[in-house]
Order: structure tokens, then sequence, then C-alpha cells
């Protein structure tokens, strides 16, 4: 048999990594939004740190949900 090619730390390493990456989509999208209306940049600071907020929110909701649908499988 073979085994996984990947070790534990390798992959909470890039689990992290996503995690981050998902949040920082969402907050850079946020203000890539936010440009059409002509921000200042105070308010581009603002609004990237509300996106970050927003995302964490947002992965804390999709893993809580996901690990609920697996525990029923």
């Amino acid at each position: 048999m073979v085994g996984p090619s990947i070790t534990e730390e390798e992959r909470n390493i890039a689990n992290k990594r996503l995690k981050i990456g998902f949040i920082l989509l969402v907050a850079f999208s946020a203000v890539l939004m936010a440009l059409q209306v002509d921000p200042t940049l105070q308010q581009l600071a603002v609004i990237f740190i509300g996106g970050v907020v927003f995302g964490a929110v947002l992965l804390w909701f999709v893993l809580r949900n996901m690990r609920t649908f697996y525990r029923r499988v």
C-alpha cells in the first residue's frame, strides 16, 4: 500500500495558507469594488480591514458547515 504523499505538518501548512488566501481574496475583492467610487486611502484601509473581518467570518461559517456535512457521511 502507498501512504500519503505529504506529512501531517505539510498538510497543516497548506490548509493555513488556503485559509489566509481565502480571507485575502475576500478583502481584496472588497477593495476592488470600492475603487469604483474613488475612495480615499483611509477609506480603502477601512474597507480592507472590514473585508478581512468579513472573510474570517465567512471562512468560519463555511468550515463549520463542512464539518457538519462530513460528520453525517
